[in-house]
């Protein structure tokens, strides 16, 4: 069997569920070789993942690569489909390093460490799965089985309210999901065959009252996810009370999962639903960065200030999508990559600054820069990259969305003008949330009710460790950009190129839209098609 025959992604996701089931084999009475072991896997597969990609990923091609499909339940019609391209690809690498990183800063968990790391690997298993599938049943599944770990990883491992959170989380996520479930069977019934395949499903027509619906069910279930407002508020909850590993996978992993189906499936299957929803998603993205940012603002928990920074960031990846442009979507996916970065090492560096002052309150810290330098340093490096500083890569994945909207050829003058003014009023608010954390935390006189322990004060190598694994690569796409848009650009091209076909005759089919009643100008659709009226005029 030669190298390209040989199924990597089954593999890659496989490995660290097989092995989790493994964990209750290992004779280990104090964690230790658990963790080791743990670690070893989440490397061992993270290594794998480059391996293959390396080996047969062809960075210059937009089809589906290293395509696996058996059939696997076929009176379900459930088959294992499994396939990656410029979409999945980046977000794999993502997931493959932020866990591995995730378990490295797990490394002090006594508490039920076989459970504890046997869900670690199994949410890892599960997190690939959902990028890969080429099945809406599997992608379901993936989908699923995801949940249980996260709500498992909170409920046990979290700090003092980590039952409502744990609960809040489930409930959500678990009720959005049944909108996947209802939209896939509905689309899979549609028209003369039954399947289940991506590709065959995106090929359908479908009545338009009948896109518009499904596309509206989808949206609702990866809104929960990315999240979007107002079905954002488990998030908060989640995070404030989830562990430091916890988190690190929560903003860097889980919520670019719905950022990640939106483009897959609303935007790719579903292109004539999306031409009437995408200044919908322009609206919400700008309201997420707004609301998240004046909410951010507001909050005294460390965490729970960085849980709606990343509402905020998520929102530009709405804007993104909506654009319309190459350069818009392009902005979505390294914004999705960047924060996904941004996010973990800071949520890892919370639960470093956690473990020595035993507080998230912000009001109860202060001056603390000056016994834990260090921990200062990481975590200004981090808040300016999350603020957009040039030379981060959060910078270049806002700016990429800012022109790719104010650009965009498909909205009117006037929705542009609307969508990047109130935009811009996120980001100024950006700044003077993170900053005032930062003068909260390590500036002025230190709390003298705060306790130190001076043994551990400030990180510790595999601490500095974890933090530089993150920070390189942001600041490296920052300087360089292409790092990470050569892995999707292609691919994008092809979706921007793909949604735009449809624009003329939904055009067409609506000339009396709302949005025409609202916003006035000539637009692509007008351009391609005399006579005819843009879908968001």
């Amino acid at each position: 069997m030669n190298a390209i025959e040989f199924p990597w992604i089954t593999t890659i996701i496989l490995l660290p569920i097989v092995a989790a089931i493994a964990i209750p084999l290992i004779p280990d009475k104090e964690g230790r070789t658990v963790r080791w072991y743990g670690l070893g896997v989440a490397l061992t597969n993270f290594a794998l993942i480059i391996y293959a990609f390396w080996q047969d990923y062809d960075f210059h091609s937009s089809a589906y690569q290293l395509v696996e499909k058996y059939a696997w339940v076929p009176q379900l019609g459930l088959n294992w489909s499994v396939a990656v391209d410029g979409l999945s690809m980046p977000l794999i690498l993502l997931t493959g390093l932020i866990n591995t990183l995730a378990i490295f800063a797990a490394w002090k968990v006594t508490n039920k460490p076989r459970l504890f790391y046997g869900l670690m690997l199994v949410m890892y298993s599960a997190q690939i799965g959902v990028f890969v599938a080429q099945d809406l049943l599997l992608f379901f599944l993936m989908w699923e089985i995801e949940l249980v770990p996260v709500y498992l990883l909170i409920s046990i491992w979290g700090g003092e309210k980590r039952r409502y959170a744990a609960t809040k989380f489930i409930l959500y996520t678990a009720a959005a999901s049944i909108f996947i479930l209802v939209a896939g069977f509905a689309m899979a019934f549609s028209g003369d065959t039954v399947s289940f395949d991506m590709a065959t499903l995106g090929m359908k027509e479908y009545p338009k009252a009948f896109e518009l619906l499904v596309y509206a069910c989808f949206l609702i279930a990866f809104g929960v996810k990315l999240p979007i407002f107002p079905l954002h508020t488990w998030l908060p909850d989640a995070h404030g009370e989830a562990s430091a590993p916890g988190s690190m996978i929560l903003a860097g992993v889980l919520l670019k999962m719905g950022g990640y189906a939106l483009i897959r499936i609303n935007m790719e299957m579903l292109p004539n639903a999306h031409a009437s929803f995408a200044p919908v998603l322009a609206i919400l993205g700008v309201v997420n960065i707004v609301y998240g940012a004046c909410c951010a603002f507001a909050q005294t928990n460390l965490k729970r200030r960085l849980a709606y920074s990343s509402i905020a960031h998520m929102g530009f990846v709405l804007i993104g999508i909506a654009s319309y442009t190459e350069l818009g979507i392009s902005g979505a996916m390294l914004q999705m990559v960047s924060h996904g970065l941004i996010a973990a090492s800071l949520f890892f560096l919370s639960g470093v600054t956690y473990e020595r002052t035993h507080t998230l309150m912000m009001d109860k810290m202060g001056g603390i820069a000056k016994v834990m330098p260090k921990s200062f340093a990481l975590f200004t490096a981090g808040a300016m990259a999350s603020l957009a500083l040039p030379g981060m890569s959060g910078f270049v994945g806002e700016l990429m969305v800012f022109i790719g909207i104010a650009t965009s050829d498909v909205y009117s003058s006037s929705f542009k003008v609307v969508v990047v003014l109130l935009s811009a009023v996120g980001v100024i608010l950006t700044p003077i949330y993170l900053l005032s954390m930062l003068r909260e935390v390590f500036y002025g006189k230190q709390n003298e009710e705060l306790v130190l322990d001076a043994v551990v004060a400030d990180v510790k190598p595999r601490e500095l460790f974890i933090t530089a694994c993150l920070l390189l690569p942001i600041i490296g796409i920052g300087l360089y950009p292409k790092l990470a848009t050569q892995t999707y650009d292609v691919k994008t091209m092809q979706v921007a190129s793909h949604a735009r076909q449809v624009l003329p005759i939904v055009a067409q089919q609506q000339p009396s839209s709302l949005y025409s009643r609202i916003f006035t100008a000539p637009t692509l659709a007008d351009s391609q098609v005399p006579g005819l009226v843009n879908i968001a005029e």
